[in-house]
C-alpha cells in the first residue's frame, strides 16, 4: 500500500494527442474542416473491402463509421468523402509537429510515442512559456493557427498518469490534469480494466479470472501474489495501479516488455497453407531484422492466424518459447512454421501477426557445436540488412517473395504499410 507519494517523483508531463491525426489531416489536404466534415481515409479506394484506416468525429457521430469497418459499409452519401491514405504527408505532417514543441522544450524533453501522439516534459519552462497548463493552452492554439489541426492534452506528474488523463478525461475537455491525489477518486473507478493504459484484452482476463476488474481491486492485490503470476510485469501492474510511474521521457513505458512483432491484414483469402507459409517466411526476416536494428534477440515466438469472414472468423494464437535467444530467421520461421502445422485448422486465412519477446542483447546469444554455422547465419543476417539500408527493402528478397502468395515487393512501396 502507497500512502506517500514523496519519494516519487512530480514532474510536469503532457501526452499531446492529435484528434483522429490521419482523418484530420486529409481533411486540412481537402480543404475542410476536421471537426464539422464526414471523411474517411481508406487502404484503396478501389476495394470494396479496403479498411477504413481512420474517419472523421463527425462520420463516426453521425454515420457509425469507425477504424477498422470496410469501405463498402460507408453509405451512399452526398456529405462523405473517401480519401486514400497518404502516409508519407502525415508522416511529414507529424514530423512538423515535433518542430513546434522544440520551440517550448529541448530535444531530450520530447519523446515521440507514436505518429500522432507525443510526450513532453516542460520542468524548467516556466519563466519562459509559464506553467504546464500555460504551455499546453499554447501548443493548442499554435497547432490550431499553424495546422488547423485540433488535440487534447492530459498532463501528469510522470508518463502514465499523463496519458491515461488524456485517454479518460482530455480527449473530452480538450486539455486535464491528474496528480496523484486524483489516483484513488479517478484511477481506481477504471473498469473494464482494458481501458488501464498497458492491458490488453489476455492480461485483462488472467487478471478477471482472479476476482480482479477494475484498478482498485489491483492496487488492493498483495504485490507479491501479483509478481508470482506475471513476473517483473506484475511488479508494474501493481504499481501502476497506484499511479506509479518511473519511466524517464524516451524510456519504454513497460521496461522489460520490449517484443519485436508484425502484423499484416493479407490483401486476398489465402486457401492454400503453402501459400500462408510464405508470408510468414517473409514476415519472419521482417521480425528478426527489428531486433537485429536494436542488437536484440529473443526466446518466445508467437504466431497469430486470423481466418477469413467466409469462415465465420475464428482462429489461433499460440506461443513457444525456444532453448536459446535468437534473431536468425530460419530459426524463428522453424518455431512459427511447428506453431502453424500444430494449430492450423484448415481454414482459409486472411491475417497473419508474428512477434518475438522475452528479449535479450544480442551479445547473449549462445553458440552451439551441433550447429558450427550459426555464427555465420547471425552474421549473415547482418549483412542483409545493411545491403538492404542502403539499397533498399527490395534489394535482397527471398524466393517467396517473387511467388503469387509473397506480399513483401507490394509492402515495400507503402508507407505503414500503406499508398504513400
Amino acid at each position: 500500500m502507497i500512502e506517500d507519494y514523496s519519494q516519487f517523483p512530480k514532474r510536469k508531463i503532457l501526452c499531446i494527442d492529435m484528434k483522429s491525426f490521419y482523418a484530420s489531416c486529409a481533411a486540412v489536404l481537402e480543404g475542410l474542416d476536421p471537426l464539422t466534415c464526414h471523411l474517411a481515409v481508406v487502404g484503396d479506394t478501389e476495394r470494396q473491402g479496403s479498411i477504413v484506416l481512420a474517419a472523421s468525429p463527425c462520420l463516426k457521430k453521425d454515420f457509425g463509421i469507425k477504424t477498422g469497418s470496410r469501405l463498402f459499409e460507408i453509405p451512399k452519401d452526398s456529405r462523405i468523402r473517401i480519401v486514400n491514405a497518404k502516409m508519407a504527408s502525415f508522416v511529414r505532417i507529424s514530423t512538423e509537429l515535433t518542430r513546434l514543441f522544440h520551440r517550448y522544450v529541448p530535444k531530450d524533453a520530447i519523446h515521440t510515442y507514436s505518429v500522432d501522439e507525443s510526450f513532453i516534459q516542460v520542468d524548467g519552462v516556466e519563466g519562459i512559456w509559464g506553467d504546464a497548463w500555460e504551455v499546453a493552452a499554447k501548443i493548442r492554439d499554435d497547432m490550431d493557427r499553424e495546422f488547423s489541426l485540433p488535440c487534447a492534452i492530459g498532463i501528469g506528474p510522470n508518463m502514465l498518469l499523463s496519458k491515461i488523463c488524456l485517454d479518460l478525461e482530455a480527449k473530452k475537455k480538450g486539455i486535464a490534469e491528474w496528480t496523484y491525489d486524483d489516483v484513488k477518486e479517478k484511477l481506481w473507478k477504471v473498469q473494464p480494466l482494458r481501458e488501464m493504459w498497458g492491458i490488453g484484452s489476455r492480461v485483462e482476463k488472467t487478471l478477471n479470472r482472479m476476482g480482479i476488474f477494475n484498478v482498485g481491486q489491483l492496487a488492493a492485490h498483495p504485490l507479491e501474489v501479483l509478481e508470482k503470476k506475471f513476473g517483473i510485469m506484475g511488479n508494474q501492474l501493481y504499481y501502476h495501479a497506484w499511479g506509479v510511474d518511473l519511466s524517464e521521457i524516451g524510456a519504454p513505458i513497460l521496461q522489460g516488455q520490449i517484443s519485436f512483432g508484425k502484423s499484416q491484414i493479407l490483401m486476398r483469402d489465402y486457401p492454400d497453407p503453402e501459400e500462408v507459409k510464405h508470408v510468414i517466411l517473409e514476415m519472419c526476416e521482417e521480425v528478426a531484422r527489428r531486433a537485429r536494428t536494436h542488437r536484440k534477440a529473443g526466446r518466445t515466438i508467437s504466431l497469430g492466424i486470423g481466418y477469413s469472414h467466409d469462415e465465420l472468423g475464428g482462429g489461433f494464437h499460440r506461443s513457444r518459447t525456444m532453448d536459446r535467444p535468437t534473431n536468425i530467421t530460419m530459426e524463428l520461421y522453424e518455431t512459427c512454421l511447428a506453431l502453424f502445422e500444430q494449430f492450423y485448422a484448415h481454414k482459409t486465412v486472411r491475417k497473419i501477426s508474428i512477434a518475438l519477446s522475452n528479449i535479450e542483447d544480442d551479445a547473449e546469444m549462445q553458440l552451439d557445436l551441433f550447429q558450427p554455422n550459426r555464427e555465420k547465419e547471425q552474421i549473415l543476417g547482418y549483412v542483409m540488412d545493411s545491403i538492404r539500408g542502403k539499397y533498399g527493402p527490395n534489394a535482397l528478397l527471398r524466393a517467396v517473395s517473387y511467388t503469387n502468395a509473397g506480399t513483401a515487393r507490394h509492402r515495400a512501396k507503402l508507407v505503414g504499410g500503406h499508398k504513400a
